[in-house]
C-alpha cells in the first residue's frame, strides 16, 4: 500500500515540476518578445550621456564528459561573460545596457558623448 502511494506521490511530483518548468520557459520566452517589440516600437533616441560604471558578469557552466573516447569521466566547464555599461544623462537619470566585449573594452568610465539607444536596446556611444 505504501509503495502504491509513494508511486502515485511522485507521478504527481514529477507532473508538476514538469508544468513549473515548462510554464517559466514560456513566460521567459514571452517577456523576451515582449521586450523585443516593446523596443522596435520605441523611438531611436540620441542624448548626451557620460558613461558612469561599467561591470561584467562571468557565468561557468560545468558539463560532464561521460563516453569520451578516453574513457575518463571528467568535466569541461566553460564560461561566458555578460558586459553592462552605465550611462548618466543631463538630467541624472541612469541607464544601464549590455553591451558587446568590444564595445566595452573601447568604453570608459568618465567619458562624455551621444548615446544612441531604441527602449532597452543599446545603439552605440560616440565620444565627444
Amino acid at each position: 500500500m505504501g509503495f502504491l502511494f509513494g508511486s502515485g506521490l511522485f507521478e504527481i511530483f514529477f507532473m508538476v515540476m514538469f508544468i513549473a518548468v515548462f510554464g517559466m520557459i514560456i513566460v521567459s520566452i514571452i517577456r523576451g518578445v515582449g521586450e523585443w517589440n516593446k523596443n522596435n516600437h520605441s523611438p531611436r533616441l540620441t542624448v548626451e550621456a557620460t558613461v558612469v560604471s561599467k561591470r561584467m558578469d562571468v557565468s561557468h557552466h560545468q558539463h560532464g564528459n561521460a563516453g569520451d573516447e578516453t574513457g575518463a569521466h571528467g568535466y569541461t566547464t566553460t564560461s561566458s561573460t555578460t558586459y553592462y555599461v552605465t550611462f548618466q544623462v543631463e538630467s541624472g537619470d541612469r541607464m544601464e545596457f549590455h553591451v558587446n566585449g568590444s564595445e566595452y573594452g573601447m568604453l570608459v568610465e568618465g567619458d562624455h558623448g551621444k548615446l544612441n539607444f531604441q527602449g532597452s536596446r543599446y545603439l552605440g556611444f560616440e565620444r565627444a
